[in-house]
């Protein structure tokens, strides 16, 4: 059946855009949209009268009338509080949502591999009941090591950099070079705590033990290198680092 959603977003192109991505991922079933605060609210109560409450809202802040974060307030007062995803071209209201404990706050625009790790939080809050399966764990890697197939596992990997059309594997014990781009490598594993830091790079979230920030460049330290972070994901990244630290006992 999947997660039944209910998308909001007062632009139109950005409404489609957002209904796009969220039908590709296969935790999702149903999917209803609004373009304002005041008809998300006259759905999200015509669901509960039918007994089919919506398990998540996927919102915008800035709308005319009722904003995003005045109704995600409204929402959380809900006896049934559907989860709430944040979908934003705003950064300063971070706050606002997480007061109101949203699911997650996404940047737009919106990447697939960024819209999966918020589907999978929400699926997670909502509890296996009432979400589809989660996707599988992506499958080993193989590589040739003096004509001997070995299979390398996402776990072992700390970071992917890009060749061309090809991928090399950075492991502890050392690297590998398979036959996949970087970005259909991206988003096979973007399920498995990678994340795109730039476009030469996929690094293990996990195996980052430094952030570093210099005079307005970033990197991070991974497995004793130190690889660069491109402008546009410093954000993101930023925000899954302090969500895996408040996670960690």
């Amino acid at each position: 059946m999947g997660l039944r959603v209910l998308a909001v977003d007062d632009e139109a192109p950005a409404l489609d855009d957002l209904v796009h991505l969220l039908r590709a991922d296969p935790r999702i079933g149903e999917i209803d949209t609004a373009r304002d605060g005041a008809a998300a609210l006259r759905k999200l109560d015509r669901a509960l009268a039918e007994g089919r409450p919506v398990a998540a809202v996927f919102l915008d802040i800035r709308m005319p009338g009722l904003d995003g974060t005045v109704l995600g307030r409204v929402l959380a007062q809900f006896a049934r509080a559907p989860q709430i995803v944040y979908v934003t071209a705003y950064e300063e209201h971070a706050v606002d949502a997480f007061e109101i404990k949203a699911a997650d706050y996404i940047l737009k625009p919106v990447r697939p591999e960024r819209l999966a790790v918020a589907i999978r939080r929400v699926t997670e809050a909502v509890g296996e009941d009432e979400a589809a399966p989660e996707p599988s764990e992506p499958e080993p890697m193989p590589v040739e090591l003096g004509g001997v197939t070995r299979f390398v596992t996402p776990a072992e990997v700390l970071y992917v950099e890009a060749q061309g059309d090809y991928a090399r594997l950075h492991t502890p014990g050392g690297s590998h070079l398979v036959r996949i781009p970087l970005a259909a490598l991206s988003e096979r594993w973007s399920g498995a705590g990678f994340v795109r830091v730039h476009r030469s790079h996929l690094v293990a979230l996990s195996a980052i033990t430094e952030l570093r920030l210099d005079s307005g460049r970033c990197t991070v330290v991974v497995g004793g290198a130190e690889l660069p972070v491109a402008r546009r994901h410093v954000r993101e990244l930023r925000d899954l680092l302090v969500r895996r630290a408040r996670r960690s006992p």
